[in-house]
């Protein structure tokens, strides 16, 4: 038996639609539902084998058909309108059953096809550096502005890695630490996205003094809605320095339900292409199980994915007494969460406090068991010249946060022995004036 739900809003083929399927004997119709928000509701539940809907439904995007697939419902797409346009606009969004709204025969027999294999977007592999903008040279405008493009090349001749930087509440330096790792990598002359995909309130573009009119992940999840991610998201990104780019995250926290987790997921597995990828990721590791009940994605969706995809996890807390308890506490459950690679971050250490790095060593294998512990010194001098000029802490002065970071990004993700072929520090970034772009 099949079990068909209907979305078609009072089009005028739902009525011949609904009783061309209830006169099928082989399959029953569970539900006609409200809209393409009723609809992925009702799939959670596992009944449905098939979502008839109108092409035109508003909300039915990639996501929507993404999530039916997850809850293993096939989707076939009726189009009132049989030009070429539509069709493709279905195949982006990665329906490949498609019936015309007048042929009822035509969409009986796509409802009882047997499930086919899944729907697959080509993915177009990217320059090293991730390009330069099409259509000009990026050389010369400033470093922050630049937007990389998407030429078709090889892809880097070295295993990319994807870091996931976490740590838990209380601003530990999740940020701080993740950009200056991705610098570090940039330096090294290997290829770097900068992902911003904190839920609770993002900082990199900030931090980075990047002031842009449209946020970068909210862009990514634009394409991603039309079908398009895997060609689209290099628009997104902007080039901080030769091989460092970063892709900003959300203007404001109350639009984390924008971006779905498997938009972040699939950015992920298409930036690979170009080099590696380090997310900045959000405090919490709840999960929300009323999230695929009513159809939405899950606030912490955007962390829990990032970890899910790591290949190295960066775990990040204080050397405080506070900070080390709320680490160790999150330690426990991270490595539940993340079977992956796993790296704790001892920041701001410094010998006031009377921790020996011995003991501080004890206190993380007792909770995460044998894994690598570093020690990022208190050097608020150099994090504070960072941040007052809109620059990543590997800019400034050397230092002993910057050795220590060079010496992190070393250890997390091993030299690949590649140099830049400049020889240069990569260009400087600038701040823009306060109010000179208005984010959206």
């Amino acid at each position: 038996m099949i079990c068909v739900l209907v979305v078609g809003a009072g089009a005028a083929w739902e009525p011949p639609a609904l009783n061309a399927l209830n006169e099928r004997s082989d399959v029953t119709v569970l539900k006609r539902c409200v809209d393409v928000n009723d609809l992925l509701a009702v799939a959670t539940l596992g009944q449905a084998d098939v979502a008839v809907v109108g092409l035109d439904a508003p909300g039915l995007d990639g996501s929507a058909v993404e999530h039916l697939r997850r809850h293993r419902v096939r989707t076939v797409g009726v189009a009132t309108d049989s030009g070429e346009s539509t069709r493709a606009r279905a195949a982006r969004i990665g329906i490949r059953a498609v019936a015309p709204a007048g042929d009822v025969a035509a969409l009986v027999a796509l409802v009882q096809e047997p499930p086919a294999g899944p729907v697959t977007t080509p993915r177009t592999p990217l320059p090293p550096d991730l390009g330069a903008a099409r259509g000009g040279d990026t050389a010369a405008r400033p470093a922050h502005a630049q937007r990389s493009g998407g030429a078709d090349v090889a892809a880097p001749p070295w295993t990319p890695t994807t870091v996931a930087v976490w740590g838990p509440a209380g601003a530990p330096g999740r940020t701080t630490t993740a950009v200056g790792l991705a610098a570090a990598l940039g330096r090294r002359g290997e290829p770097t996205l900068l992902v911003d995909a904190d839920p609770w309130g993002g900082a990199v573009a900030q931090q980075l003094g990047v002031v842009d009119d449209v946020s970068g992940l909210l862009q990514v999840a634009r394409s991603a809605a039309a079908g398009d991610l895997a060609r689209g998201w290099t628009a997104a990104v902007r080039r901080l320095e030769r091989h460092l780019h970063v892709l900003s995250g959300l203007p404001r926290p109350e639009r984390w339900d924008e971006v779905e987790p498997q938009v972040l997921e699939d950015l992920i597995a298409a930036a690979r292409h170009a080099g590696h990828v380090v997310v900045d990721t959000g405090f919490s590791l709840e999960t929300d199980e009323t999230a695929a009940i009513a159809g939405r994605p899950e606030r912490n969706g955007l962390t829990l994915a990032a970890l899910e995809r790591a290949d190295v996890v960066v775990a990040v807390g204080t050397a405080d007494p506070v900070g080390l308890a709320r680490l160790t506490r999150g330690l426990a459950e991270l490595r539940e969460l993340s079977p992956t690679r796993l790296h704790v971050v001892v920041n701001r250490a410094r010998s006031s406090l009377g921790w020996s790095t011995a003991q501080v060593h004890g206190l993380v294998a007792e909770v995460a068991g044998d894994v690598g512990v570093h020690f990022l010194p208190d050097d608020q001098g150099a994090v504070d010249r960072a941040l007052v000029t809109g620059r990543h802490v590997l800019d400034g002065p050397d230092g002993p946060l910057v050795r220590a970071l060079v010496e992190l990004a070393a250890a997390v993700v091993p030299s690949s022995g590649r140099v830049p072929t400049d020889g240069r520090r990569g260009a400087r970034l600038r701040r823009r004036t306060a109010g000179t772009a208005r984010r959206r």
